[in-house]
Order: C-alpha cells, then sequence, then structure tokens
C-alpha cells in the first residue's frame, strides 16, 4: 500500500509542476541574479581565502589556512574588526532609543502632521550616500562650515574643530551622521511593532484615566519589546555594513581612524594605497567577518526563542 500510495503522488507532484511551470519560469531572472552576485561570491571568497594572489593576474598559490593564521597576528585588522563592533555597539542603542521615541510620538492619531513629520524623517534615508558625504563634508568644515561657525559664535569653542581629520572625533561624527541617516527605518520597525497594540487598550485607559506616559511605560512597551531583538539584530547588520558612508566621506583616515571591516577589506584587495592587491587575504578576512555576523544571527535565534518558551511558561 505504501508502494502504491507513493507511486501514485509522485506524478501528481510532477503534474502540479507542469501546470506551474510560468510561474517557476517568472523565478529563474531572480534566481539567477541571487547565484551571480550572492551564492558565488560566497562560495567564491571561501576558496580565494585560501590563495595567495592578488586578483588580477593567473598567478595562484595555494596557501591553506596561511591567510587566516596572518590575520590573527594582523594589528590593523584587528583595530577595524574591534572599531566596526564599536560603531555598532554606539549607533544601535541610540538609533533604537531614539527611532522608538520618534515612532511613539507619531504613533498617535491626535496628532496633525505626523505624515509629513514621518517623510521628513525617512528622506535621509532615500537620499544618496555620496550625496551626504559631500553635503556634510562641507557642514563640518573646520575652516568655514556652519556648525563651527555657529559654535564659534556661540563661544563655545576657542578653535574650530575638525570633525572628519581629527582620529579621536572621525568615528564619532560618522557614527552621529548614520545615525541621522537611517533612523528613519528603525523608526518604521516600531511603527509597525505598534500596530500590533489593539486598539482597545487605548481606549479602556482612556476611560479609565491612565496618564499617556503610563499607558506607554507600562503597556505598551512590554507589547513590543519581543520585535526588539529583531529590530536590534537588523539594525546592527546595518551598522555592520557602513561601507559607503566611510569610503564616501574619510576612505578610512585620517591615520586608520575610521577604517572598519569593510573599508579594510577594500583596501587589502584593492590596494587603494598603491601597495600589491591581496584579493586572497581580503577573502579571508571577509570570511572571518561573515562568520562573526552569522554568529549575531544565530544568538538572535536563540534570544527569541528563549523569549518564545519562557512566554508560553508564563501562559501556563
Amino acid at each position: 500500500m505504501a508502494t502504491t500510495s507513493s507511486t501514485a503522488t509522485r506524478p501528481a507532484f510532477a503534474a502540479r509542476l507542469w501546470q506551474s511551470r510560468i510561474d517557476y519560469l517568472f523565478l529563474v531572472p531572480g534566481m539567477l541574479i541571487f547565484g551571480m552576485f550572492i551564492l558565488y561570491p560566497l562560495f567564491a571568497s571561501q576558496y580565494f581565502s585560501l590563495l595567495r594572489w592578488s586578483g588580477f593576474d593567473a598567478n595562484q598559490t595555494f596557501i591553506g589556512l596561511a591567510n587566516y593564521a596572518e590575520l590573527l597576528t594582523d594589528k590593523y585588522f584587528w583595530d577595524a574588526f574591534g572599531r566596526s563592533f564599536l560603531f555598532t555597539s554606539s549607533t544601535v542603542p541610540i538609533q533604537m532609543l531614539v527611532s522608538l521615541v520618534f515612532a511613539i510620538i507619531l504613533n498617535d492619531k491626535l496628532l496633525r502632521l505626523s505624515a509629513l513629520f514621518r517623510t521628513l524623517i525617512f528622506l535621509p534615508v532615500v537620499t544618496p550616500v555620496a550625496v551626504i558625504g559631500i553635503v556634510m563634508s562641507i557642514i563640518l568644515s573646520p575652516f568655514n562650515g556652519p556648525i563651527n561657525l555657529a559654535m564659534l559664535d556661540l563661544q563655545l569653542l576657542a578653535r574650530p574643530l575638525d570633525f572628519l581629520g581629527d582620529p579621536k572625533l572621525v568615528l564619532w561624527t560618522l557614527a552621529a551622521i548614520y545615525v541621522w541617516k537611517w533612523v528613519g527605518v528603525t523608526m518604521v520597525y516600531w511603527l509597525a511593532a505598534l500596530q500590533t497594540v489593539p486598539a482597545e487598550l487605548y481606549e479602556a485607559a482612556r476611560l479609565d484615566g491612565v496618564k499617556s506616559w503610563q499607558m506607554t511605560l507600562f503597556v505598551v512597551l512590554p507589547m513590543i519589546m519581543p520585535f526588539a531583538i529583531v529590530i536590534a539584530l537588523i539594525s546592527a547588520i546595518s551598522a555592520l555594513n557602513v561601507f559607503p558612508l566611510v569610503q564616501a566621506m574619510t576612505q578610512g583616515g585620517p591615520y586608520f581612524a575610521s577604517e572598519v571591516m569593510e573599508v579594510y577589506i577594500f583596501r587589502n584587495a584593492f590596494a587603494t594605497a598603491g601597495a600589491i592587491p591581496r584579493l586572497g587575504y581580503a577573502s579571508a578576512a571577509g570570511v572571518f567577518f561573515g562568520a562573526s555576523i552569522m554568529g549575531l544571527t544565530i544568538l538572535q535565534i536563540l534570544a527569541v526563542r528563549h523569549l518564545r518558551n519562557r512566554e508560553k511558561t508564563n501562559g501556563r
């Protein structure tokens, strides 16, 4: 009977595939693009990381894990690695907190022009990074930048600050610009989470005389906190991929003070400083960095699973 049933289902499955052949045909372009720009680079970089290769000639030498061994003793690699996570750990909490405040305020239906304010906050997200880099470089200029001029006029500074040229300030300046640019995306995530709060709760709270801040603090926030882990992970991965902003504004300078992992990988792969390109070594750094991000993803999955199990236990 089992053999007969299995034999009977196979033609039916094949028939369903044939009937939906047009639907699957439309997936082919997307699958080709995914394979060319995601799958192939993913596996190719792992292979290249085992080679001594500049990437610009045919001289490929298999060296095994030698590139990874060199990474462990490369000061510039560890500095860039730590700088990437320092950048992430400093921007994500601020970005989440500021965007949450914006979302709570703009989620109020009684607020006039809330749609306009949402658009203004989201506007930097759709602004090209190159444009932001040019504009911010002018605004932050130590010579005639409006920020320095304003602080000098208010006598807050004795001399102009070189926000992008001072090794002590450049990373924090980039972090502030990054938060300003991407806070709108995180706000949208929080707004989506707020839509899960039943409208009846707000109405009941108003009838009971509960103040708005009490409603937000003791009812709304506990209900949307499970979304915080997912939003934090998305924001963290985005902050780790900050190459366009850094490359457009500082290219990792001054004196490597803003060189994050992606800029470090780019510098070694294409040797922008005139040195010999090392695509194999850069691939090893990329694989190591990717594995670290995958570790963050696994931690997020475990944290979400733990929260769900705890909610089920409390529900019982």
